[in-house]
């Protein structure tokens, strides 16, 4: 069964929410393959104590756990955000194959808005992408979780 972009960033949206409801920044990553899933993953740097804790760096080491290899090719991560330089670098060493992601990130962003280090010629794989899926609502999770944190400071400081 070949299950639709639209789908599988459906489930990366579900994890991104549970990550906001454990206080961390709304990012959620599917790692698939033969349209299987093999790993997921949510932010969780503050639960963590580790800064690398981003979703797509926690379904990497997932699938490489499950698969006892640290090469992912021919697999497809879904995001609900545009990789950071960090997660970037760990997508293009383990190989994944095809990279799919909802939101830009115009700060951060290491695929296309701020950075293209996909495309960087000193890498020896090439790294599909395919950005927008979803992207509405992917945003709207990211605006609405800062709104909110926001809110909750000003609060704070009256």
């Amino acid at each position: 069964m070949n299950i639709p972009d639209e789908q599988w960033m459906e489930h990366a949206i579900r994890l991104a929410r549970k990550a906001e409801s454990l206080g961390e920044v709304p990012v959620g990553a599917v790692l698939i393959r033969d349209h299987g899933l093999i790993s997921e993953g949510w932010n969780c740097p503050i639960r963590n104590n580790d800064p690398s804790a981003h979703a797509e760096i926690v379904a990497i080491r997932a699938a490489g756990d499950l698969l006892g290899n640290y090469r992912l090719v021919d697999t497809t991560l879904y995001v609900t955000l545009e990789p950071c330089m960090m997660c970037i670098g760990a997508i293009m060493h383990a190989r994944v194959g095809r990279l799919v992601f909802g939101a830009p990130d115009p700060i951060r962003g290491s695929v296309c808005s701020v950075l293209n280090l996909s495309d960087l010629s000193f890498f020896n794989h090439r790294l599909e992408w395919q950005s927008g899926v979803l992207a509405d609502r992917c945003s709207d999770l990211l605006k609405d979780f800062f709104m909110r944190k926001r809110n909750i400071i000003a609060k704070q400081s009256d």
